[in-house]
């Protein structure tokens, strides 16, 4: 059985994912999430500037930061050093 995955994990997910540009709902259906708690961890990531909003053709999309991209690189290894692995995203 395969355990729950941290807070930790699922916000490595969401800004992984977010690289390029996402909407709300493909992000939530990608990371496997409900809507409440994926609004729930989007907000955390963007009162950090983790992920920012950007207009594209009339839509709002959430895109990682540069700030971003330090806490990735340091959970990934992060995890490398305790589990031996690389993190593993379902994509």
């Amino acid at each position: 059985m395969k355990q729950k995955r941290t807070h930790y994990e699922i916000y490595w997910e969401i800004l992984t994912f977010c690289k390029t540009p996402k909407s709300f709902t493909s992000i939530i259906n990608r990371c496997n999430l409900n809507s409440k708690i994926g609004q729930t961890h989007i907000e955390f990531l963007k009162k950090r500037h983790f992920l920012a909003e950007v207009e594209n053709e009339g839509m709002t999309l959430l895109k990682s930061t540069e700030q971003a991209s330090q806490y990735t690189a340091l959970f990934n290894k992060t995890y490398r050093e305790l589990f031996d692995d690389s993190p593993e995203f379902r994509l």
